[in-house]
Order: C-alpha cells, then structure tokens, then sequence
C-alpha cells in the first residue's frame, strides 16, 4: 500500500501541484516567522550582552523616598536631582573587588540634519557623557574617527547618527534637550553597540561636566556601572553595594540580573510579533486545509474503480485509510521541505523591509533552530494529514460491487440535512455572541469578540453549501442573460456539487471576511480619528514639542507677538482627584480660548471661569453627577487639597479634555513650568509663512512639532493606515492560496468532466464557448466566496466596532464603498485569471478521444 501511495503521488503530479503549493505557501510563512523571531531576538540578545559584558553591579538613582520628592525626577528648571555622586563613587571605588566604577550621565538630545529635519527616532535619540580613560579615550565607545568631547564647546556623535544627519568631523551640530537649538563643534565619532541605537535611534557624546549642566546638576549621575575584578562573586559584590546606598533613593543589580531581565523583555517583545504573525500563518493554514480536503476528494472520486479493485484483492478499509494517509504525509513533507526554504527567505526580506521603514534590529546571522526545522515540517506534514483524514474515511467506505458500477454519487440528502442542522446552530451561537459584543465598551472584551468571530466563520463554512444554491442561482442569472448556454452550463456545474463550491469559495471567503472587517473597522476608527483631531479645534496650528518635554512659556509669550498671529493659547495640566474618580485639569488663557477651540456650554458660561472655578466636561459631570454652581472637594496630584466650584459644564471636546481653568489655578501644581500645548490662531489662516514665524520664534528647535488641520488628520490616518496595509500585506497569503484553490478544483472539475466538454464539443459548441463556460464557472465561485467573504466581515466589523469606541469617542461604523467594491472587483479578476489554464486545458481536449474516455 505504501507502494501504491507513492506511485499515486508520481502519477498525479500536475494534480497535486496546486495542493503542494498551498501547503507550501503556508509552511513558509510559518517557517519565516519563526527563523525571524529567532534571528531577531538572538542578535538583540548578543547586543544587549555584549554592551553589558563588563557590568558587575549597576546602581541608578530612584524616587522612592517620599521625604526627596525630586530625586531622579526633573525639576521645575527641567533638571534631575539624584543620589548619586562622586562621594558615593568613590566610596564604592574603594570596596574590594571593584576594578572600576563608570560614573554615568543619560539624557535625551534630538539632533537637527543638515537639511534641518530631525534625526532619530523619538525617545530613542540618547545623549551620555564620554568618559575617556588615561590613554584619553572612552572604553564603552571607541573612537572611529576624530577624538572624545574635551569641553562645553565640543561634542561627539555615533558614527551611524553622524551619517544619518548628513555632518562630518568640524561641522556644528544643531540640537535640542528640552528648549531652544544648541550648537556644539563635531569632533569625533564612535562605534556602539547600544541596541536602542541600533534600532534607529540617535547618540550624542558630551563631556561630563556638559552633560551634568544639561540634565541634571553639577556632580550628579544617573548610573554607577561597577566592574569587578577577576574571580569576584557578583552577588556578594552587589550586596556590600547596596550597603553604602542611600535608602530609597538608589538601587543596585548585579550585571547577570540585568542581562535576564533584558532577555526577558527581549522575549516578550519578540514574543507579541511572532504571535502575530504565527496568527496570520495558521489562517493561511487554516485556507489551505480547504483546498487539500477539495484535492483529496475529487482525487478519490476519479480513483474509485481503482480502489474498489484494491478492495476486490483483498485490501482492508484500514489499509485504504492508510494509503490515502501516507500519499498525503509524502505530499506534505516534500512541500514543507520546499516551503522550509523559502521561509528562511521571508525571515532575511522581512528583516529587511522592516529595517528599511525604522525598525533597526541589530546585525547577526540567520539563526535556524532544529525546533524550528521540526516544527515547521511537522506543521505542514500535519495539517495535510488532517486535511485527507475526512477524504480517506470517504474512500475506504467505498464497496467494491458499487464503486465498479457507478459514477460520482452525489451526497446523501441526510448528510446535508444533518450538516445545515449543525452548521444553523454554530452560526446562530456565534451571531448571538457578536450581539452581545456589540453591547460592550472595552478592548479588554476582544477575547470574547475573537471567539464569537470563529464561531460564527466556521458556522457559515458549515452552511456554505446550503448559501450556496440561493446564491451561485442569482449569479447564473445574470451569467445566462449576458453570456446565453455558456453562463447556463456555468451555473449549473458549480450547483452540480454545492459541497466542492462551497469548501472552493470558502477558501476565498476565509480571507475576504478578515480584511474586509479589518477595512471596514480600519475605515471606520479613521474617520472617527479624523473628527477627534479638529473637533472642537478652530486654531490653524497645534504645537507641541516630539519628546513631550514643553515648551517655554516666554517663547510661547513671543508667539503671540508675530505679526498675523491672532491668538496664541497655551495649555498645561495636571491630575486632579474628585467625588471618588481621577480626571485631568488643563490650564489655560480662558480669555482667548474661544478663539482657538469651538466651545458649546450645556451649563454657565465661559465667563464664570474665574479663580477657584472650573468647567467640566458633559462626559465628567455626568459620571460625577454634578451641575454648575456645586462647590466640589478636589486633590491634584502633588497631594495638595482645595476646592472648587463647578462654573460650567461644556459639551465634550477633545482638545480640552476632562475639565480647564485659569493658568494661575493650575501651574502651581505642575511638575515642571513648560507648556504641553500651543494652539496658533492666524488672522489670516494658516500659510508656511507664518509657521516659519513661529518656529523662528520657538527657536528652530527640531523638537517642535508644528501641525496644521491637515498635518492632524494625516498623522491620524497614518497610523491606521500603517497598521490596515500591515493586515493586507498579511493576509494577502490566504487569497492567494485561496486563488491557487480555485486553480486546482478547476483543473481537476475539468479533467472528471472530460467525455461530458466531448459531448458538449460533439453537438456544436465551439472552443471558445468551452472556454467560456470554465471562465464563467470560475467568476461565478469566486463571486459566490466574495459576497460570503464580504457579508460576512462587514457584519463582524459592525458588531465588534464597540470595543474600538472605547479608544475613539467619536467612532461610529463607516462603509468606505470605495474599497468594497475594489475587493468585488478584484474577485472577479480572481475568477478570469484562475479559470486562464484550465479553460485553456478544456478548450483543447480532442473532442474523440474525450467521449471515449472513462
């Protein structure tokens, strides 16, 4: 039998071609998957062990004490105070064991290009103090050209952020901390290996005297890295560390601490990709598994004589089973082996396409694992055996007397009866669910709305057949009105086996469902990100800085002085506790705030916000359940107690959030005197004149971010868009293993139906017409699984829509008809270019030589 297998597997090589490259397709995405995961997390690994190798004991300042409120924390001059300096260095200096002690200094520095854009990436645009040694160069980053910062006039770069911002060696250098652009001479540039640098950020080198004035105060540090001297006991070290720390105020971990907390983090992030993409890799799995059970049916139904003849010499239904088993395991391990393959291509291009749009990961090589080998073969070889089991219990039924005097039979009528029954209830159940999801609010409820999506999806996979009729008919209306026999014969072959067209369209259908929804919800939180970004918002700028770090209140001040400039609104805020919730007080010049932002008042007016008064939003009054006038105990943040009178109650608006003041109500309680927020309103509108004015005014830091409506809505669309195409791009492999299904159970439709396309031949009807009909037969399936797909995920994403209403307000489902009927279209084209080979194939059949055939 094991013979047989492998003769039917050579003997049907053109058949199970299609078959091979769905599983093939799918074993690669998985394979891919899991080479990246490891290739990524092993370099990331490597970088963070490599840039902590000399670290025994690192201490870094903390803010626990509650008598040092400030430490390690900037102050209102937008500087740190911390516990750490060269008194507490020295004394660990002199412990025994210690070789060194690295006294560090860490801050943010975003550097201006040459052509005056930003460089790096946010957060991610580090600044340190270069700590040369007796022999004049630092240790932790070597010099590549050039020397280390020896003054407040000098600086450093690595030698990547040098090259991104376009400077050389002698160039003045252009950045910003937290204010107004600096300048310091370029004299030198070094290698690292610190990963947040090699993932796209920037690194800026000062000496240690430049770094101390510009983040925290002169003799102070962020970080004591110690190194230990051969043969000393981590442990033991970092304990008589924590023995000379301030209370509170420091903390000490040994460098093997650190370094597993790192490959922990390491895993976690490389761990929520991989789930992703594993996710969109079992979906093309889950496709395939349509096309192979397809495959292996129609394969069994062309081969019944030959197994009733199997039978008649005395093989067991067992041995049947065991056949049709075996020729699915030798297909799928020959198509994981071939997948395996390309996977580890995918694994290098996704690398790279990510490192091309920012991601950075850090040099290494490929890493394959055994595990991944295994898992990847076993995955294919698996979902192709169960993809036959159903096929082969079908075959091994099969009576020889019957099988030798019969054609294809079509499915018992219980069968369906019992497979309608069942599939009505998963459906109902799972639509009963989405129902109930549509009534909840939070994103912490996507579990339940995952599980209510499949089970809905399978039970409209169960049903398909039984859809089927109603729809595939309506198409053969309009085929047969437009095309005459050929749209009929169309119709009626793809209702002749309404399981093949279902479990062939389903496959499509799978696919389509998934981005359909992703579109629509997609669509839907981007017209509602649109509305939140200029609700309420009549200013012609928004103003903020891109680290979050404010704005000084003396250049907003001069702002408001640029000729054209109508209104310039500052914005600052804290927390504020009150009736038993938390909210968020912003601070404001509540005499011009009319002129920036669009206010509608339910309750009082803006004129009784004075002093003590505040107004709230409708949002916030009614979960307190207060109204204007009421006087309301209230807590802000720095545990100062007062209270205040309700003075208005507005209509919900974004840009003012919980509730607003007076500045002077509000900036006593903020840590730090900068302003969040600038809102610009021009007596002209805007124009790139005047935000010229204002970043010259704000001092051209490459800090600012200075937005038009425009610049709002892009940025918000942007971020969806990015994670929409994300989706298409993944789910792109479904529907082409779902086309590549299509393909096969056209083929093979055509080769069982080779003596009936003789007849049709024999009585007249042209090769076009053969062609035809195929072509129609095609568009018709594909149709039938994009109406399904369509339905189906529209219906999803108006039901699971909710949970994105508790991030987006505003959101409300919106169809973008656009799109809707570009994927219509695009199954049509599915339907013409899947039907190309096999009407080609049809087409040319010898019309003798196909009535003869058995």
């Amino acid at each position: 039998m094991l013979r047989t297998a492998l003769r039917n597997v050579l003997a049907h090589k053109a058949r199970l071609m299609m078959t091979a490259l769905a599983v093939l397709l799918g074993v690669a995405f998985v394979a891919g998957t899991l080479i990246f995961s490891d290739t990524v997390g092993e370099a990331v690994k490597n970088a963070s062990a490599k840039n902590l190798k000399d670290v025994a004991v690192s201490v870094q300042a903390t803010n626990d004490d509650p008598a040092t409120p400030d430490a390690g924390k900037a102050g209102k001059d937008g500087k740190r105070a911390t516990a750490l300096d060269d008194r507490l260095a020295d004394r660990i200096r002199a412990l025994p064991g210690v070789a060194s002690v690295r006294s560090d200094v860490t801050g943010q520095a975003t550097l201006a290009g040459t052509d005056g854009q930003p460089v790096g990436n946010g957060w991610q645009n580090r600044a340190v103090n270069y700590q040369p040694g007796k022999d004049g160069k630092d240790g932790r980053y070597p010099l590549v050209a050039g020397r280390g910062p020896a003054d407040g006039k000098e600086m450093a770069l690595a030698e990547s952020t040098a090259k991104a911002a376009g400077y050389r060696i002698g160039d003045t250098v252009q950045f910003a901390t937290d204010g107004p652009v600096l300048t310091k001479k370029l004299v030198g540039t070094v290698a690292t290996d610190d990963p947040q640098v090699t993932a796209g950020g920037s690194l800026a080198l000062f000496d240690t005297a430049t770094a101390q004035r510009l983040y925290l105060h002169p003799g102070q540090f962020d970080e004591l890295v110690v190194s230990a001297t051969p043969g000393t006991d981590q442990q033991a070290l970092t304990a008589k560390v924590r023995e000379l720390l301030p209370k509170g105020r420091a903390v000490a971990t040994s460098g093997s601490e650190l370094a597993a907390e790192q490959a922990k983090m390491i895993a976690e992030q490389n761990s929520a990709l991989s789930k992703t993409l594993l996710t969109f890799a079992g979906i093309a799995l889950f496709v395939g598994v349509f096309i192979i059970a397809n495959t292996f049916t129609m394969l069994i139904s062309q081969r019944s004589r030959e197994i009733a003849l199997l039978r008649a010499v005395g093989a067991s239904r067992r041995q049947v089973v065991r056949s049709v088993l075996a020729e699915a395991a030798l297909l799928g391990l020959i198509s994981s082996a071939i997948g395996f393959a390309l996977g580890a291509g995918i694994a290098v291009g996704l690398r790279a396409v990510l490192d091309a749009n920012g991601a950075g990961f850090p040099d290494g090589p490929v890493v394959i694992s055994p595990s991944t080998v295994l898992a990847a073969l076993a995955v294919g070889v698996v979902v192709t055996v169960l993809a036959a089991w159903l096929p082969s219990r079908k075959a091994a039924k099969i009576a020889p007397v019957e099988a030798l005097s019969s054609v294809e039979a079509p499915p018992a009528t219980r069968s369906l009866v019992v497979r309608n029954a069942i599939g009505a209830v998963v459906t109902g159940a799972g639509a009963a669910v989405m129902l109930y999801v549509s009534t909840l609010k939070s994103g912490d409820d996507l579990p339940i709305a995952m599980a209510g999506s499949m089970l809905t999806l399978t039970g409209v996979i169960i049903l398909a057949p039984l859809l089927s009729r109603p729809v595939v008919s309506l198409a053969g209306l309009v085929t047969t009105r437009l095309f005459g026999i050929g749209g009929k014969l169309a119709k009626e072959n793809a209702l002749r086996n309404p399981r093949r067209t279902a479990a062939t369209a389903s496959a499509l259908m799978i696919g389509l469902t998934m981005i359909t929804g992703m579109t629509v919800v997609g669509h839907s939180a981007q017209v509602a990100m649109d509305k939140m970004a200029a609700n309420g918002l009549t200013a012609d700028y928004k103003i903020e800085t891109s680290t979050f770090t404010g704005l000084d209140p003396a250049q907003s001040k001069k702002v408001a002085e640029i000729p054209g400039v109508e209104a310039a609104v500052p914005f600052r805020g804290t927390g504020i506790g009150s009736g038993g919730g938390f909210g968020y007080l912003r601070g404001t010049d509540v005499r011009q705030l009319d002129k920036v932002t669009e206010l509608t008042f339910t309750q009082g007016s803006l004129d009784a916000v004075r002093g003590k008064s505040i107004a709230v939003s409708q949002s916030w009054a009614k979960q307190r359940g207060w109204h204007a006038g009421e006087v309301v105990p209230a807590e802000f943040t720095d545990k100062k107690k007062t209270k205040l009178k309700i003075a208005a109650v507005y209509a919900n608006n974004e840009m003012l959030g919980d509730a607003f003041a007076e500045m002077s109500l509000v900036a006593p309680h903020t840590d730090r005197a900068k302003d969040e927020t600038l809102l610009v309103k021009a007596s002209g509108g805007g124009s790139e004149a005047v935000a010229g004015k204002i970043r010259h005014a704000l001092g051209d830091s490459p800090l600012l971010k200075i937005q038009s409506h425009d610049d709002l809505r892009k940025q918000a669309a942007g971020q969806i868009d990015t994670v929409v195409n994300m989706v298409y791009g993944l789910l792109g492999m479904a529907v082409v293993i779902a086309v590549v299904g299509v393909v096969n159970t056209l083929a093979m439709s055509v080769f069982e139906r080779t003596r009936e396309i003789g007849m049709l031949r024999a009585i007249g009807l042209a090769r076009s017409g053969i062609k035809q009909m195929v072509r129609l037969e095609s568009v018709v399936i594909s149709l039938f699984g994009a109406v399904l797909g369509m339905g189906l995920g529209v219906f999803l994403a108006w039901a699971g829509g909710s949970l994105v209403g508790s991030s987006f307000p505003t959101y409300a489902m919106a169809l973008p008809w656009g799109r809707l009927g570009l994927f219509l279209l695009i199954a049509l084209v599915v339907g013409v270019l899947a039907a190309l080979w096999p009407a080609r194939r049809a087409a040319r059949l010898n019309m003798l030589q196909a009535i003869g055939a058995q």
